[in-house]
């Protein structure tokens, strides 16, 4: 019996990614894998029914019993009832802020695997999500700034004068930070980079954007940082605060997995900027890097605009989806084996391999995440 793949509809308010595209579905009906779209389920990432059938995709509604459910945002209460009790899930669980959905998973006999959740080593480049849901919401906050800057980003040499070019301040330099750095010079700004690890400062000059140094020394012994002062920590947050009131744009990126995200930018800096001035703050989902910042929603404070997508990869559903679906695939054809002399592949979990184990959730009926486990338990 061919192994099954069913692809549901997003349900999440302003979700337009779907988990797999036709090409990639290609691929993994090559493999032997027999792939059910639900109808629609491409429609807000601009991708036809026609087109997964094209690929060799089945539609139909009846995409839950497959053996294997791929998602992109985390499944409702009523989505985990429909599904089998020895089913796999695969999606963005949000294993460390939804206690909810592991206990349901758990509850159900769902065996489940969070793309958050992959390990972050060599081997698991392809199949790491969060690198490139981040590199899709790095490009497009950028975009989100110009789009609400009152200014222009590179500088114009015109008849009527010399417009000099946006200052665009980056603060947290992962793939999210690295890719707004890239693509603010892109647009002719004058770039600049912070982050609280120093060892990233020469990925932020890699990218011809100058390091915001503050002054702070914290050099530590085998080339680690030391852990600053009371006193040290208010220095640099005056710092911070006293060098984000001179950009023009101030970008924002910095998550903690499991924590409310760090205030880098104050009132004070929000003030002190000059008025038409932009944030675009891409940790709202945990409460914002800004002081200010009203998740999800675009304020003006102080004659500036904060902006707080919560999803901003989802603005961009047709290039989002297609890398999202090709760290499907990797993960997918890493459970997969075809045994000798057979046609067909079938499921193989190996549990002594460090990305099945680390990305699991739920297994056997039991919470088997660390971070999900100490979740749930908090929330009990």
């Amino acid at each position: 019996m061919s192994l099954t793949l069913g692809i549901p509809k997003e349900t999440a308010t302003d979700e337009r990614r779907v988990a797999l595209v036709p090409d990639v579905i290609k691929r993994l009906g090559a493999k032997g894998v027999k792939v059910v779209v639900e109808p629609g389920a491409g429609e807000h990432a601009l991708i036809p029914d026609a087109l997964f059938e094209e690929a060799g995709a089945t539609l139909s509604s009846d995409v839950w019993s497959a053996d294997i459910v791929v998602k992109v945002a985390p499944p409702t209460a009523d989505e985990v009832a429909r599904l089998g009790s020895e089913s796999i899930l695969i999606g963005f669980l949000a294993p460390l802020s939804s206690p909810e959905t592991a206990t349901l998973l758990r509850d159900k006999g769902v065996t489940a695997f969070a793309m958050e959740a992959i390990p972050r080593i060599s081997r698991a480049q392809a199949m790491d999500a969060l690198s490139s849901q981040s590199n899709v919401a790095g490009y497009k906050s950028v975009l989100t700034a110009a789009d609400h800057s009152t200014r222009f980003f590179p500088m114009l040499m015109t008849a009527a004068g010399t417009i000099p070019p946006a200052k665009v301040l980056v603060l947290g330099i992962g793939v999210a930070g690295l890719q707004a750095l890239a693509t603010a010079r892109r647009l002719g700004a004058k770039t600049t980079g912070y982050d609280v690890r120093p060892e990233t400062a020469e990925q932020v000059e890699s990218l011809g954007a100058t390091w915001l140094d503050l002054g702070i020394e914290a050099a530590g012994e085998g080339g680690y940082a030391r852990e600053l002062t009371q006193e040290e920590r208010d220095q640099q947050q005056q710092a911070l605060t006293d060098a984000t009131k001179g950009f023009d744009v101030v970008i924002t990126t910095a998550l903690v997995p499991g924590r409310p995200a760090p205030r880098l930018v104050t009132a004070e800096a929000v003030e002190g900027m000059r008025p038409g001035s932009v944030i675009v703050d891409l940790a709202g989902e945990t409460g914002g890097n800004c002081e200010l910042t009203e998740p999800g929603q675009t304020v003006v404070k102080h004659d500036v605009t904060i902006v707080s997508p919560l999803n901003l990869a989802s603005d961009m559903p047709e290039h989002a989806s297609q890398l999202y679906a090709r760290n499907v695939q990797s993960l997918v054809e890493l459970m997969l084996e075809t045994p000798e002399g057979a046609s067909e592949p079938s499921l193989k979990l190996d549990w002594d391999d460090e990305i099945i184990a680390g990305a699991a959730i739920t297994r056997d009926g039991e919470i088997v995440h660390p971070g999900a486990k100490k979740t749930v338990e908090a929330a009990a």
